[in-house]
């Protein structure tokens, strides 16, 4: 297998170190002192407000997802979790689909890492924010970024057209970039496991010059490993690079850039049984050819330039450039198997796939006196455009595979490019939002958007072009908090929904955008004087005109409509000094109200559990003869839930799964974890698909063992 990423990360990770090792040694005789881990910015104009690295908590109350500044997360009326640095880090999380699996209301439909799709109440993500720009993101070709490089995650429960635009409605996340920091740090981490798994990263920060008004962080990333599955590789590799530059006491100015490759021999999971039963396959069993192959590559940048005015208003700009290429060819499992035969059909595609995103965003925050209160007037406007290529093509008759004894020497085919298309989605938007505090204890929020929305699709076989246009779609979005007490806030929320959609009904018109409303209502309380957070919501939305495809033909019928209910509980943050949690409640329940092709309804997202409950604990002993000693769990126990496929109901009962974890500070800035994942074995279906693939077993039993320096 060819192995393009080291070429790229290696030599970064060699400069790393060794300009850590250079800093850390022209700094040694000053130093009377390791510096403190809790790096914080102490500046007057801080570049992150929200950061969580240097903290332990596993909870945060600052948040910039749901609004265009980082505020009190009490003081947004929408449903929204925050993956801290300490939590990912504490729990291995290298990927955004490790994150969705330990968050309430996210879900992570396995595939290859950093393949997986990522689904929220009940609907799959396809925008991903990194500092509140968007940029698609895809399972199949593998967008999502190695989490070395950010700071925390944020995510969102619902529809975010507000700020984020049109998009799927169940929600958002928005990945925050690590900040270069006004005190030097180093650190680095070393990962080995089961499997061959083994990940490195190397992370310099500090200022460039000799007032810290300009500052620099560098971060490298290499993580290779195969799988429980046999045949299967995993490689990733990432390069991070950002300079913040204070451009006088009330400008900053930050600038990121980023490569990231990947390089995979993908599985696309098992076949079921004729009945749609698990054929009890080895969890190692894989189907398809020793040449499967995927590489991904992304190069990205964004930057920003912040003015604060005497008044404390506010003037931001920021933009975001994406451009990423891939190249894909596998077979898989096209068919269920008989169990007296043992045999699934194969079928190979390959697909190349460019991608080039852009984001702008402009916005003014206003703050107001009047009537004895403070109030905020922020006002902005949004635009992005997607160039999206795809030649693609398919073969079959490769023949059959015995799924009981299976080989992966199969003859590469030559495959014709069929299909050429390319895909331009572009949107502009203006949007308001008033924070309005009418009486002490109470704030109202009162946004909207106006949206023009294209989306052109060009067939580069024949050169015909089509095209979905939707202009001054206005979407509100409202929401009130009240402040039961200091610690305790009440809120409402009304969101509306807004997606377009490609294609033609049976008139052969253009279809009609999707549209719908969310309403929610929580409780947000900090429980004690550690930092220990608690929401709890209840939700119900409608996503309605719907087009649903009309089978045998090629155009769609309108007039679906879809209801996602739930209620979902969080407690995440600090107990004791030393002890953290996270733990969450989900019950989801999606289904047709109205389906355009039938004449009953039904479950819309049968992938999505009715119930999932997952929890995680850490406790470090302060002090005494076992201090820096720490030790760890969790649970994940997911109700049942399956999928359709012609005529098989393929599902999974549930299933519970038990990790533990024990480690030691052994000396300033220095650590060693044991993580043991799946303690008892659990033997279950990660995820149910179609007759022929897309069905993967959880791994077994596995441990990684990891040792993280920090000066």
């Amino acid at each position: 297998m060819r192995q393009p990423c080291p070429f790229l990360v290696l030599p970064l990770l060699a400069t790393v170190a060794t300009g850590a090792l250079m800093v850390s040694q022209a700094r040694a005789e000053d130093a009377q002192s390791l510096p403190s881990l809790e790096v914080e910015d102490e500046r007057s104009f801080p570049s992150d407000p929200g950061r969580t690295e240097g903290s332990t908590s596993y909870g945060s109350d600052r948040v910039a997802v749901g609004g265009k500044q980082v505020r009190d997360i009490r003081e947004v009326p929408r449903s929204v979790s925050v993956a801290t640095r300490a939590r990912m880090d504490d729990q291995n999380m290298t990927q955004l689909e490790d994150v969705a699996r330990r968050t309430p209301g996210f879900l992570a439909l396995t595939n290859d890492p950093g393949r997986s799709s990522i689904f929220v109440r009940g609907y799959e993500i396809d925008n991903a924010l990194v500092d509140g720009l968007p940029a698609p993101i895809s399972s199949i070709y593998g967008t999502q970024p190695d989490l070395a490089i950010f700071d925390r995650v944020e995510l969102l429960r619902g529809p975010s057209v507000l700020f984020g635009g049109t998009g799927e409605p169940g929600g958002i996340v928005n990945l925050v970039r690590k900040r270069p920091t006004e005190i030097f740090q180093a650190r680095g981490t070393l990962e080995a496991g089961s499997w061959n798994n083994y990940r490195g990263v190397a992370d310099v920060s500090g200022p460039l010059s000799a007032d810290g008004s300009i500052r620099g962080r560098v971060v490298g990333a290499y993580q290779d490993r195969e799988s429980f599955t046999d045949v299967t590789e995993n490689q990733v590799g990432v390069g991070y690079a950002a300079i913040d530059a204070d451009l006088g006491e009330d400008t900053l100015l930050s600038l990121g850039a980023w490569r990231q490759e990947r390089e995979a021999t993908p599985f696309s999971g098992l076949p079921v049984s004729t009945t749609g039963q698990s054929l009890g396959l080895s969890r190692s069993t894989f189907v398809g050819a020793d040449w499967n192959r995927f590489e991904n590559s992304s190069n990205e940048a964004s930057a920003s330039l912040t003015h604060r005015f005497g008044d404390d208003s506010r003037l931001q700009f920021g933009g975001r450039v994406a451009d990423r290429s891939v190249d894909l060819k596998y077979a898989y499992g096209s068919t269920a198997v008989d169990p007296a035969i043992g045999t699934t059909d194969l079928i190979a595609i390959q697909r190349h796939y460019e991608e080039r995103a852009y984001a702008l965003d402009a916005n003014y925050l206003k703050p107001i006196e009047a009537f004895g209160q403070r109030h905020e007037l922020l006002i902005g406007a949004d635009w992005r455009r997607y160039v999206q290529s795809l030649d693609a093509g398919t073969a079959r008759g490769l023949g059959t595979v015995n799924v009981y004894n299976p080989s992966s020497d199969i003859a590469e085919p030559d495959i014709a490019i069929s299909q050429r298309t390319r895909t331009e989605p572009e949107q502009f938007g203006i949007y308001a939002q008033a924070t309005i505090r009418p009486v002490e204890d109470w704030t109202v929020l009162l946004g909207g958007r106006l949206a023009w929305a294209e989306t052109r699709v060009t067939n580069r076989n024949t050169g015909s072009v089509s095209s979905v246009k939707d202009s001054a779609e206005f979407i509100p979005d409202v929401g009130i908090v009240y402040d039961l007490t200091p610690d305790i806030a009440l809120y409402a929320n009304y969101s509306g929904i807004f997606q377009q959609q490609t294609g033609t009904n049976a008139a052969l018109e253009a279809l009609n955008p999707r549209t719908g409303e969310q309403y929610e209502l929580g409780v947000k309380a900090k429980l004690g004087d550690s930092g220990l957070l608690g929401t709890f919501d209840v939700f119900r939305m409608r996503d309605k005109d719907r087009a649903v495809a009309v089978s045998g033909t090629t155009y769609y019928a309108e007039g679906a409509e879809v209801e996602s209910r739930g209620v979902e509980a969080e407690i995440a943050g600090t107990i004791l000094p030393g002890w953290e949690v996270e733990a969450g409640y989900t019950y989801t329940r999606t289904e047709y109200l109205k389906n355009a092709t039938t004449a009953s309804g039904g479950t819309y997202s049968t992938y999505t559990p009715k119930h999932v409950v997952s929890a995680f604990t850490r406790y470090t002993f302060q002090d005494g003869p076992m201090a820096g000693v720490h030790l760890g769990g969790g649970v994940r126990w997911l109700s049942s839930f399956y999928n359709v496929a012609g005529n098989l109901k393929i599902e999974e009962d549930g299933y519970v799964v038990t990790d533990l974890q024990a480690g030691w500070g052994f000396a300033p800035g220095y650590d060693v974890t044991l993580s043991v994942n799946n303690v008892f074995d659990e033997v279950y279906y990660d995820r149910v698909g179609g007759a022929g693939l897309f069905n993967y077993y959880g791994a077994p039993r596995n441990v990684l063992l990891s040792l993280k320096a920090s000066f």
